[in-house]
């Protein structure tokens, strides 16, 4: 008989979330340890949760056969399947997979029903003591309660909180998927344990759609892509988290970042640039060190005695801009914009290519407002924010509405007041705009609630890319004023928003979703010139040129390679157009045009290609090749 068993969710995971906040200002979810969460949340499984938390019950007791003396900490449900943290006599392997999953169908075959059962706490750590588990006597010794449930299947007994189903024969089937290291309680300084991760599913069809849907993600991978395209790359010399943006890569963030800079301009913002760092009491007035200091680096002392840290956000930073002068009721709305770099202190195992990194650039923006002008203010970055969806070809995407969890005064600041106002401010431009939304209790900012727009990634899980938020705090807390109409001092309403994310994130979200194939106003080369021997390097040069004129980029490939060979490279270079140029084609001034998608369009005259190449470029269309430009 063995002890095992996961005594309810560890932070992060909770039923239909993604298992990394991903908000706009990069904010870390200050939930709770494992255990902590274990001792004070209540368990809502749904039916496919709790078929999967029984799963982690069986997965457990397969590994207990095949490795006794394991010790077991605990093992959740999580989205898409589930894991449990585990302490081994040696390494698991892949190729001890098999052999455990094996294990698991003959457990689920053998259709053992789920027992409960309530022991005195007392009871349960002398049986756990005495089956040398000392990740359940901890948590048990932390535990309120005068009893603690027990879960048994079979022979195989467990410290948990259920849910489970009834039997082990109602669990679908099953996959483990990989093993990686946690430390328990997430803790460093704790021991290292292995953590088996797997899935379960209703049917076998749904699990091998799900397995297909990551093969899919594993294609898409942006790390692969943007090492195969040369988009970016991480050096060991300057360190985890901090990517460099190659010439290709830089391209695309350049022609994003132009984008949004002149759709802000035209909504009237006003870009600045601020420092990387400020003061230690700049954090400290803004609650961003109370709320938010794990998340920072350590400040830095200076020879005057002065404490500098680097910023986590440019909310502060914006708000000294606004305190430059007294500002008029004239003078609002006041929009100020930023592509405005900032750190987070992130643990290396954290680190994920550009969509997890250390150092971060967010298209932010802080607009500073009267009252009246809230709403109006509000609802014109949310269209903003679907026009610029619109151009980015995104058409899967809805609106969450993420408020504080009331019972939470440590995590959101503690102003009832405050809360209800911003709260029902937003449900009123929300109701104003006709969106259908979800709700998010608990995903707000620590200082107000904000609208998060989640868009969908390439395995149709929800991202947040971008949020709006309403802050009456920030503007109390640096005593921020205009003069209203009576001539009186009045408190100015504080808009975050962030349209793009950070170019880091927008970047990875986008190489994924487009799978590398940027549409042409995006990709890093539009075209490539592949003259069909020496004697046509001029013509080709002469194309180039044309191309050049036209601000598109281009390239010749004059390499001595056989004509097909190049247009095969081009493609794997996801080029969109591949311009074959011979001695008909120099005669006709034409080029033969073939697309990355491997389609032959055929003789096109050269100022034809050219006109309609720079019309989808200069109006961004995601189209590549017009269906109706006929091949001559």
């Amino acid at each position: 008989m063995s002890a095992a068993g996961p005594y309810g969710i560890p932070p992060g995971l909770k039923a239909g979330k993604p298992t990394i906040p991903r908000h706009h200002h990069y904010e870390r979810d200050h939930t709770m340890s494992s255990v902590e969460a274990e001792l004070n949340q209540s368990v809502a499984y749904t039916p496919l949760q709790r078929m999967r938390h029984s799963a982690a019950h069986v997965m457990a007791e397969a590994v207990q056969d095949l490795f006794p003396g394991a010790r077991f900490a605990i093992g959740p449900a999580i989205e898409d399947g589930f894991y449990y943290d585990m302490e081994l006599p040696r390494a698991l392997t892949p190729d001890d997979l098999p052999a455990i999953e094996e294990r698991m169908r003959a457990s689920i075959q053998a259709d053992h029903p789920f027992v409960r059962s309530k022991w005195p706490h007392d009871k349960a750590l002398a049986y756990f003591r005495e089956h040398d588990q000392p990740y359940k006597v901890e948590i048990i010794e932390n535990l309120p309660d005068a009893e603690v449930g027990i879960y048994q299947q079979g022979p195989f007994l467990d410290l948990c909180r259920g849910p489970h189903v009834e039997r082990t024969g109602q669990i679908g089937p099953v996959k483990l998927m990989r093993v990686a290291g946690a430390y328990w309680r997430g803790d460093e300084k704790r021991p290292m344990l292995q953590r088996l991760y797997g899935t379960a599913w209703p049917t076998q069809e749904e699990l091998d759609a799900y397995l297909e849907r990551l093969e899919e993600a594993r294609r898409r991978d942006h790390r692969r892509i943007g090492k195969d395209l040369d988009l970016f790359m991480v050096s060991d010399e300057i360190g985890a988290g901090l990517p460099l943006w190659l010439p290709k890569g830089a391209t695309v963030r350049r022609l994003l970042e132009d984008y949004i800079v002149g759709v802000e301009r035209a909504q009237g913002y006003q870009h600045v640039y601020t420092p990387h760092l400020a003061k230690l009491d700049l954090y400290k007035t803004s609650g961003h060190w109370d709320h938010y200091h794990d998340s920072m680096y350590p400040p830095m002392e200076m020879e005057s005695g002065e404490e500098l840290v680097l910023r986590p956000m440019n909310c502060p930073h914006h708000i000294q801009i606004y305190k430059q002068k007294m500002r008029s009721y004239r003078d609002l709305p006041i929009r100020i914009a930023e592509l405005g770099t900032m750190y987070r202190l992130e643990k290396s195992g954290e680190l994920a290519g550009l969509s997890r990194v250390r150092a971060m650039t967010l298209n932010d923006a802080h607009i500073f407002c009267t009252p009246e002008q809230m709403l109006p203010e509000f609802i014109r970055v949310v269209r903003l924010i679907q026009e610029v969806y619109r151009v980015m070809g995104f058409e899967h995407y809805s609106y969450r509405l993420s408020l504080r969890d009331p019972n939470d005064k440590v995590k959101f600041v503690d102003n009832e007041a405050m809360w209800q106002q911003s709260e029902a401010a937003l449900r009123q431009a929300l109701d104003q705009l006709g969106l259908d939304y979800s709700i998010g209790v608990g995903d707000a900012a620590f200082y107000g609630p904000k609208l998060d727009v989640q868009v969908a990634n390439v395995l149709g899980k929800d991202e947040t890319i971008s949020t709006v938020q309403i802050d009456f705090t920030l503007p109390e807390r640096f005593n921020l004023e205009y003069i209203a109409e009576d001539g009186q001092a009045h408190r100015p309403v504080m808009i975050h928003r962030g349209v793009l994310s950070t170019m880091e994130r927008f970047m990875a979200f986008l190489i994924e979703n487009y799978a590398g194939n940027f549409p042409v106003w995006l990709a890093p080369v539009q075209a490539v010139v592949i003259p069909i021997a020496d004697r046509h390097l001029d013509y080709a040069g002469q194309v180039a040129d044309a191309l050049r004129a036209a601000g598109l980029r281009v390239e010749v490939d004059s390499r001595a390679e056989r004509m097909n060979a190049k247009v095969r490279d081009a493609q794997l270079q996801k080029i969109p157009y591949m311009l074959v140029v011979g001695d008909k084609e120099a005669a006709s001034q034409a080029v033969s045009l073939r697309l990355r998608t491997n389609e032959n369009i055929g003789a096109v005259p050269l100022a034809e290609f050219v006109a309609v190449a720079k019309r989808l470029n200069d109006e961004r269309d995601q189209e590549l090749w017009p269906a109706s430009v006929a091949a001559q």
